[in-house]
């Protein structure tokens, strides 16, 4: 028994194309943490993790640069994923919060 609407046969649907492979987001990503400098924490296949930001990146490669340590020019290949790196992402400086929670009131 077919669903309602559904014309029985497999090969009816026409029109229907499956999702692209590659969204070509990847580049816009790399780009924008390369511009902005945004620390990241990139997971390797073996399961090691090395933070720093990225400065450079190519079709096969990215370039891993990093405070007090080697640079690193990584394989795409390698890479299980790459993740802001929150941890260290630098904070503003603000004016500390009374245990009350209320800011303080700038009239006193």
């Amino acid at each position: 028994m077919a669903f309602p609407g559904s014309g029985g046969d497999a090969n009816s649907r026409k029109g229907r194309t499956p999702p692209p492979d590659d969204t070509h987001q990847e580049a816009a990503y790399l780009k924008m943490l390369g511009e902005k400098q945004r620390p990241v924490r990139i997971k390797l296949m073996d399961g090691e993790i090395v933070c720093g930001w990225i400065e450079y990146y190519d079709r096969r490669m990215v370039r891993l640069t990093r405070e007090g340590a080697p640079n690193l020019f990584i394989f795409k290949h390698e890479i299980a994923y790459i993740a802001d790196d929150t941890v260290r992402k630098p904070r503003a400086k603000a004016a500390p919060t009374p245990p009350n929670g209320n800011p303080p009131d700038e009239t006193e």
